[in-house]
């Protein structure tokens, strides 16, 4: 677990990694410092994800659980979509922001679990729009706003078009979300590698 007495909450960071890398706690544990800074110190979760089968279900559940328990004073929403939104609504200087997690907004907008072979082509246009003002909500953003997402592209390129475009569409938004943090952190084995710092 990482030590909160020594975490000093940005601006704005973007914490990349993989599969349980310890992204989501890193988050929490910003979210734990940030809380214990102040009484009047609030936290909103925005969580991205769907359940599209009983398994993911099941992990949502878990997640949700596992969280109430270790961040009590946590206020969670569920925004698959709409984060631009969600992230200008909240947004205050009192209140952290966490959003957990960009590839599946991004999943969500170019992979809707239910879309007709008609509308196949629409979701790039609408998801283009989506991250021109979700760039424009982190930069905006008042208060402290960390952002959680995955490091996919480290590995063999994938076999078929649609997921290699998916590969790309992400590496382009974790590299745009980078130039606008003030902290990019990258988790390996439950350990941040601080890759940009500003001061």
């Amino acid at each position: 677990m990482l030590d909160t007495a020594t975490l000093r909450v940005a601006r704005s960071e973007l914490i990349l990694g993989g599969q349980k890398s310890g992204k989501s706690r890193r988050a929490e544990a910003l979210a734990q410092a940030w809380l214990s800074q102040s009484g009047t110190h609030q936290v909103v979760l925005i969580a991205t994800a769907q359940a599209g089968d009983d398994e993911m279900r099941q992990r949502i559940t878990r997640h949700q659980a596992d969280r109430a328990q270790r961040l009590p004073g946590i206020t969670t929403l569920e925004e698959p979509l709409a984060l631009a939104e969600a992230i200008c609504r909240h947004s205050r200087r009192d209140t952290l922001i966490i959003v957990d997690c960009l590839t599946l907004w991004l999943t969500n907008g170019l992979m809707p679990v239910q879309v007709a072979p008609a509308a196949a082509q629409s979701p790039a246009v609408d998801q283009a729009s989506r991250t021109a003002q979700l760039l424009q909500a982190i930069a905006d953003a008042v208060g402290p706003l960390v952002l959680v997402g995955n490091e996919i592209g480290l590995g063999v390129i994938p076999i078929g078009r649609e997921v290699r475009a998916f590969v790309d569409a992400l590496g382009l938004l974790n590299q745009r979300v980078a130039q606008l943090c003030q902290r990019v952190t990258l988790m390996a084995a439950g350990l941040p590698l601080t890759l940009k710092e500003a001061q």
